[in-house]
């Protein structure tokens, strides 16, 4: 398990299975910024804690631009080996995400449905920071369109 967050925390590559701390490295405190449509940069922040009996990763996203608000629930199902998301915002947003490891980063992505899949994928990981993308392909997983950039950084 060690060797696992040591990999997480230095940005190595994935080479073990999704466990229960596969998304470890997000807990904690987070400024978070990101270029808006107009190509300003925004500052936001973004909680992430374990709650219920540190079974559960709690999300808390704020924008205070737009008083945008997110909220995620993920938790790990060790009898299946798969994380699941659910994600609700202020402005009506619903999506169910599965866990996953693509290419060395830890993803969250929705199930494909026409053709169509949404995914985020953390990537750069340090101690620090990292980025996470949001990505969306409309063929079938070939190829994908960067959608929302953030950077973290540890308050």
């Amino acid at each position: 398990m060690l060797l696992l967050i040591i990999a997480i925390v230095t940005g190595n590559c994935y080479s073990q299975e999704l466990n229960e701390n596969t998304f470890d490295f997000w807990l904690g405190n987070w400024d978070v910024s990101w270029t808006n449509a107009n190509g300003q940069e925004v500052i936001g922040e973004n909680t992430i804690i374990r709650i219920l009996g540190d079974k559960v990763i709690q999300e808390n996203f704020k924008d205070p631009t737009t008083n945008y608000t997110g909220m995620s629930v993920s938790i790990f199902n060790p009898k299946t080996n798969v994380w699941k998301q659910t994600w609700v915002d202020s402005g009506g947003g619903h999506y169910n995400f599965t866990g996953d490891i693509i290419d060395g980063n830890p993803v969250f992505k929705t199930e494909m449905s026409q053709n169509s899949q949404q995914q985020m994928v953390f990537k750069n990981i340090t101690e620090n920071g990292f980025d996470w993308i949001w990505e969306s392909t409309k063929d079938g997983g070939k190829s994908w369109k960067t959608l929302w950039q953030i950077k973290y950084k540890k308050r």
